[in-house]
């Protein structure tokens, strides 16, 4: 039972990552773009250079959860993209939690 609106297709990712404004920290990178939907959608991008699938999986989900736990703060209306950088491997909860949250405010969605 899902209720997070995803970017799944390599279409929409490459959409916001050309007309997206940008800003990144130690763990995380964000590009936002308005989308014409009312509704928030968030991507999530894991490369190989961060670690096996494992890894990956794991981080995903934390950007997930943190995504989860304080959508409620973004504006509506947006696709947000989140790469997740290689420093971010063997981070905590709190701290991606916290790179997320400090993205968000840079972009002014939050």
């Amino acid at each position: 039972m899902r209720n997070i609106n995803s970017i799944k297709k390599t279409a929409q990712f490459q959409k916001v990552y050309r007309q997206g404004k940008s800003y990144a920290n130690k763990y995380l990178v964000m590009y936002v773009l308005e989308n014409s939907v009312d509704e928030r959608r968030l991507g999530i991008s894991v490369s190989k250079k961060v670690g096996n699938s494992v890894v990956r999986h794991r981080i995903t989900r934390l950007i997930r959860e943190s995504y989860r736990l304080h959508k409620e703060l973004f504006s509506s209306g947006l696709d947000i993209v989140v790469i997740a950088r290689a420093s971010a491997k063997d981070r905590s909860f709190q701290e991606i939690e916290s790179a997320f949250l400090h993205l968000g405010k840079m972009h002014g969605i939050c």
